[in-house]
This record gives structure tokens, C-alpha cells and sequence, in this order.
């Protein structure tokens, strides 16, 4: 079982982990120091359209980070989904326990019909996540993550 919590002034070092070669593979590479102090003051003032969280374990551990914000996807504005579990952490499910609840976040703001994950074509086990949660897959297509780097990604779709 997970808890999600609001993300928090405390949680930069959470960031910090979570920026290394290894857990930013798919995601063109780690951020510098300046960029992820941008990123992490933008999640605690909440400065976007949706929510930034920590994924607690039932026994209280920091196991990782989940959010939701707005995306436009052609004419439509959809929510859309990102997460990073710990290497600690991973493969015990908590991921998606933590896209249910995230879900279920969005879902109840009532703002948009549906949510997508563009995990890219071959991050394996983030694509077998979406699966799982029961996200449907709608096709390939190209994605700009972070900001000037172009990837081939999957486009998933969840019905809120």
C-alpha cells in the first residue's frame, strides 16, 4: 500500500536521487543543479496545473515521486502522468499502487477525461507499468522530454 503526500521543501533531496544517469535513461540524461532547483520550486509552489507527490511506503519510506499536469494532446488538454521509483523500491509494485492514486487525484478534479503516460519505446518496464495500471496503448508517436531533446515514445491512455 502507498501514500501519496503534496510535494514539500523537505523533498529536494528526493529530486536529487532521482537525478541520475540510470533512473534518467529514457528521459535524455540527468538535469543540472540549476534545472532541478527550477523543477523542485515549481513542484512545492505548485506552479502548474496539477499536483506534484511523494509515494510513501505503508512503512513511511520515501520511495519515489508521482505527478499529474496538464498536456495538450492535439486539440484536447489531457492530463498526463509521470513517476520515478527509487532502485530500492522497484519491481514490489509501488509504482502502480502510485498510478491508481494519482489517478484517482485527477479523476476527482474533474478537469479532463482522460490520463496519458508517454513512456519511451524502450523503457520496458515503464511501458509494462502502464499496462498493468490499465492504461490502453493509442500508438507511437515522438515526444519533446525534457525541453530540445525529441524521443520515440509510446502514447497511453486511461479513461478517468
Amino acid at each position: 500500500m502507498v501514500t501519496l503526500v503534496s510535494w514539500s521543501e523537505q523533498d529536494f533531496e528526493l529530486l536529487e536521487r532521482c537525478n541520475t544517469p540510470e533512473m534518467t535513461a529514457y528521459l535524455g540524461g540527468p538535469e543540472t543543479p540549476e534545472k532541478l532547483r527550477d523543477r523542485h520550486r515549481k513542484y512545492v509552489d505548485n506552479a502548474f496545473t496539477g499536483q506534484m507527490f511523494v509515494i510513501l511506503t505503508a512503512a513511511g519510506e520515501r520511495a519515489g515521486s508521482i505527478g499529474y499536469w496538464e498536456h495538450a494532446e492535439g486539440d484536447e488538454t489531457v492530463w498526463e502522468t509521470g513517476w520515478a521509483i527509487l532502485p530500492e523500491f522497484q519491481g514490489r509494485g509501488l509504482a502502480t499502487e502510485a498510478v491508481h492514486e494519482v489517478a484517482k487525484v485527477a479523476a476527482a478534479s474533474g478537469s479532463h477525461r482522460t490520463l496519458h503516460a508517454y513512456p519511451g519505446v524502450a523503457n520496458t518496464a515503464s511501458n509494462a507499468l502502464c499496462r498493468k495500471a490499465g492504461f490502453t496503448a493509442l500508438g507511437e508517436r515522438d515526444f519533446e522530454y525534457p525541453k530540445g531533446h525529441w524521443m520515440r515514445c509510446n502514447d497511453w491512455s486511461l479513461d478517468l
